[in-house]
């Protein structure tokens, strides 16, 4: 029974929800009985993504969206606050990867890309919802990081510098919101995952040979059945 499912009742929200560890995680989401809302641009990819929930017998809304424009993640935010009233987990997931290159070499412009969706638009989208995530009676705010933005590394500049600003906007967050006790933060790193970034960086690589999505989205859905306290940052096994 739907009842018996542990975030039966419960609304959700995944940005890059289209593929990798988005899809796997809104879709692991959706089996333990949230009504999830997919972001994520291409709105074919996020059908898919719908469809296959639904088959599981679970329950998701898409919206196709582009994540660096301000204003509609605003207008995401009053429409989602209209139907719900209040959202019990955000899952910031969306990044871009960019160009692998020396710091001296980054391009101004992909740079600018970079931190606009990396960091913006999460802070965009905590500005959008803080008050649907306020009026539940708990919310877990999860942020995905990389290895890169805490230990850096040559030629990931530009994208290990945008998650150590992810880092700190959350950590941040999740200080400002202890005293409420109704709102956790948890960053939550990844590591080695078959997806197309892991791809598009290490092209090299056997994809087998790291673990899927799913295991990501397994750990994740750990981390809000936990008792972690507020701001931690944990890497997935």
């Amino acid at each position: 029974m739907s009842d018996s499912k542990p975030l039966s009742g419960k609304l959700a929200l995944v940005t890059g929800a289209s593929r990798g560890i988005g899809a796997a995680t809104a879709e692991a989401l959706a089996r333990e009985g949230a009504h999830v809302i997919l972001v994520a641009r291409t709105a074919k990819a996020l059908e898919e993504v719908e469809d296959r929930i639904h088959a599981a017998g679970g329950s998701a809304t898409i919206a196709p969206l582009d994540l660096t424009d301000g204003e509609a993640i605003g207008k995401l935010g009053a429409a989602v606050s209209e139907r719900w009233g209040a959202l019990d987990i955000l899952v910031l997931n969306a990044a871009m990867l960019g160009s692998l290159t020396p710091v001296e070499h980054i391009d101004p412009k992909e740079y600018s890309r970079i931190l606009t969706l990396n960091v913006g638009s999460n802070q965009a989208l905590i500005a959008a919802f803080d008050q649907m995530l306020r009026k539940a009676e708990r919310a877990d705010v999860i942020g995905v990081t990389s290895s890169v933005g805490h230990e850096p590394r040559a030629f990931w500049g530009a994208y290990g510098s945008s998650k150590a600003a992810l880092e700190n906007l959350l950590g941040a967050y999740a200080d400002e919101t202890e005293h409420t006790g109704k709102i956790r933060v948890q960053i939550v790193d990844p590591g080695a995952t078959r997806t197309r970034m892991r791809q598009l960086a290490f092209p090299g690589e056997e994809p087998e040979s790291v673990k899927p999505p799913e295991a990501v989205a397994a750990f994740i859905l750990e981390r809000l059945a936990s008792v972690a306290q507020t701001g931690e940052l944990v890497r997935a096994p």
